[in-house]
């Protein structure tokens, strides 16, 4: 059954400004700084430059009180250099950003694809095959294998599904074997690697130009025909079945590790963007004290635009004309849109360094010493508490941000860790633990390396009661592999 009534409720939302400020906390400086010139781009009233006098952008009411004042004490008849409006707005009486069409929200993240120039790998390896003393339809062939290569230069893609494609495609009719001889003309192009369908066949090609040397040829055999074992550091198998010593072991070795595994990466090398840290913070130990400073570039002087305030004021004596009137509403929303971004910008910098200061006093004997044995237990609620916020405020800002040390810039999320219980009862971090597990894998003997289980008896020792599958998580965490394949000869 429906019915009508009026009900009382009380719920909280967050307003649009609200949401763009949770945005603004989690960009790191760069993306800050575009931020801030997107917003001075699209809002006229928001200028770079400090503002002297200070002034609050007027209201609707403030404006045309002081437009009347203005009014009542000049005389109309007097002459004046108004300004002149007509080169920004039309003729008619609709303005013209009423018939614009904006169909996306606020909130929508604009993603742009670039372009990328100069020639391509494919290019690269179609210009080498023109050159070849090879058939037309076997380089017709070639070419389309050429376009199935992936970004790391293998083939990925069974001869099969190749053949198909040429007769449903292309209706070309082709067999395997002509794959398989166009895919040889592939083989023989630079970079060497190019056009293999798995890493062993990717090293072999590899290997097999290389000078005839005693190097060369073990370590073709190891591939050939051990390359299981060898990827699996079985060097005693690998030793046995060879019937070599140790020391011609160590040269194929030694070869097979400088091989590149990505042949396909080679001409992009050049091309890789590299990304610039700009740190947000700075804090320096000086003198035993601990000096806690933004980035400027967080911090930039902006103001809002006096010709827009003037600019309303001027319509707002014409406040009966409909299109004054719709002008001062447009001029207003400009206005009030670079008042709340100078005041989020300012609240951005507040919590910011308020944020900072708490993990700087938490981690205080860190900052002052560099030693990561020094960090204590840490995770955002206890931020969180310190500095009355919300814990995904925290997180907003510990987001992809950099703070510069006397011992590097390190990002903010390596201070964040968990805690655990020591023999002697003191809580102590993760950090702590990974630190010792690592310094103790790097001085092992590389011919003996610690298993899981004497790593964690050499923690016990130390006072530090863990598990064995713990050790091994932290050890996956630190990117260390097992000890046998971190054996060396």
């Amino acid at each position: 059954m429906l019915k009508q009534g009026l009900y009382q409720k009380l719920s909280q939302k967050l307003s649009p400004q609200q949401i763009q400020l949770m945005k603004m906390l989690q960009l790191p400086t760069l993306d800050m700084e575009e931020r801030i010139k997107q917003e001075i781009a699209d809002n006229p009233a928001l200028e770079e430059g400090e503002d002297s006098n200070e002034e609050e952008a007027p209201t609707e009411e403030q404006a045309i009180e002081e437009s009347s004042e203005m009014d009542s004490d000049a005389n109309e008849e007097n002459e004046r250099d108004d300004l002149d409006l007509s080169d920004y707005f039309g003729d008619d009486d609709t303005p013209d950003y009423k018939l614009s069409v904006n169909n996306r929200s606020a909130d929508d993240e604009e993603r742009q694809v670039p372009l990328a120039g100069g020639t391509s790998f494919q290019d690269a390896l179609t210009a080498q095959l023109s050159l070849r003393d090879c058939t037309e339809r076997t380089e017709l062939l070639a070419q389309h294998l050429i376009g199935n290569l992936d970004e790391d230069g293998y083939l990925r893609r069974d001869l099969d599904a190749i053949v198909n494609d040429l007769a449903f495609t292309q209706n070309i009719s082709a067999t395997k074997e002509e794959l398989e001889e166009a895919l040889g003309e592939v083989h023989a192009l630079d970079p060497a690697g190019t056009g293999a369908r798995d890493l062993r066949e990717c090293l072999l090609l590899q290997i097999n130009r290389m000078p005839h040397s005693l190097d060369q040829r073990v370590a073709q055999e190891i591939v050939a025909k051990h390359f299981e074992a060898f990827s699996k550091k079985h060097y005693d198998k690998i030793l046995e079945r060879l019937e070599i010593d140790e020391d011609a072991l160590k040269g194929a070795i030694e070869l097979i590790t400088h091989l590149n595994p990505k042949p396909g990466n080679t001409m992009r090398e050049t091309d890789k963007t590299v990304q610039e840290i700009v740190p947000d913070f700075s804090v320096m130990a000086i003198d035993g004290q601990l000096e806690l400073t933004l980035n400027g570039r967080n911090a930039p002087e902006l103001r809002i635009s006096r010709a827009y305030r003037e600019m309303m004021q001027e319509y707002a004596r014409n406040k009966k004309d409909k299109a004054a009137k719709e002008a001062i509403m447009f001029i207003k929303q400009k206005l009030d849109g670079a008042k709340w971004f100078i005041d989020a910008i300012k609240q951005r910098q507040h919590t910011l360094l308020v944020t900072m200061e708490a993990i700087m006093e938490h981690q205080r004997e860190f900052f002052l010493t560099g030693d990561e044995t020094k960090l204590k237990p840490m995770i955002l609620k206890d931020i969180a508490e310190k500095v009355h916020l919300d814990i995904s405020t925290i997180s907003r800002v510990a987001n992809s941000k950099y703070v510069q040390t006397n011992y590097g810039t390190i990002l903010l999320k390596f201070f964040f860790s968990e805690s655990l219980t020591n023999e002697a009862g003191e809580e102590v971090s993760t950090r702590e633990v990974k630190k010792i597990l690592k310094d103790a894998i790097e001085a092992e003997d590389k011919h003996k390396p610690l298993t899981d289980d004497e790593l964690t008896a050499l923690l016990k020792s130390k006072g530090y009661n863990i598990a064995r599958r713990t050790v091994a998580k932290y050890r996956e965490q630190l990117s260390l592999p097992v000890a046998r394949l971190r054996k060396e000869l």
